[in-house]
């Protein structure tokens, strides 16, 4: 099967250079496609200069509705454009280790629509995070899967690999979140839709060593406020007009 990763960039020209020679080290086969929101540190410019030295990455510019979720919508699009089976992403600062990128996409199959590199099953962690933000993100997945009815641990983590046969069952161009709560979203319109299993492998996530991260407040209101809205409409017939589709 012909996979592609998906990386959404800004600002990460102190992480771009290793993490797509390490990539293409560990996952030969699988193409990269780089997704930049225009970064002033010229993340992109350096991603083009590795693409033409390494091969098999492509760089994508974009100037406008700048986010993760765009970001990863467009690049979605364009994959299955291009054909590709599986169509994987990940974060390019090192908190998701490429060496657990090819066994992600090895786990896609005709019955699996999404893996999940997870770290809340037995065998997943994390490295380098305060007790708040443990508790934070552990209550926050609790959450969101009691909302949306999803049977997993780790709604929200950016590593994963999708069928491209369920996602052209999705209409990537009109779901709803702007920031990440578009890794939820994706998982609940995936289950919701009965479009294929949903797995979870386990990975251990390492806080970033360089740049800074893109969470912030505005991003965490907004997963909440969408996924208690999700969660009152699947409940109660009232708003389903706000229920991805």
């Amino acid at each position: 099967m012909r996979s592609v990763l998906i990386v959404p960039t800004y600002n990460e020209a102190a992480n771009i250079e290793k993490f797509l020679t390490q990539v293409r080290t560990d996952a030969p086969d699988t193409d990269i496609l780089v997704v930049d929101d225009n970064s002033p540190d010229q993340t992109a410019r350096i991603a083009e200069t590795l693409a033409a030295k390494l091969g098999s990455i492509k760089v994508l510019n974009r100037t406008s509705q700048r986010g993760y979720a765009a970001a990863s919508r467009e690049a979605m699009l364009k994959a299955m454009e291009s054909g590709y089976d599986v169509i994987a992403t990940m974060d390019a600062d090192f908190s998701h280790d490429p060496k657990v990128l090819t066994k992600l996409i090895s786990l896609v199959d005709s019955e699996t629509a999404l893996v999940i590199g997870s770290r809340y099953v037995p065998g997943g962690g994390v490295t380098n995070w305060s007790l708040f933000r443990r508790v934070l993100s552990k209550w926050g997945n609790l959450y969101t899967a009691f909302c949306l009815r999803l049977k997993i641990k780790d709604c929200t983590s950016g590593f994963r690999a999708y069928s491209a046969a369920s996602l052209k069952n999705i209409d990537l161009a009109n779901l709803t979140a702007d920031g990440y709560a578009f890794l939820s979203e994706m998982a609940f319109v995936i289950s919701r839709k009965k479009l294929g299993s949903i797995v979870e492998s386990p990975i251990v996530y390492v806080d970033r060593a360089f740049g800074e991260s893109k969470m912030n407040t505005r991003i965490m209101r907004e997963s909440m406020v969408l996924v208690t809205r999700w969660g009152f409409a699947l409940r109660t017939g009232s708003g389903r007009k706000y229920l991805p589709r």
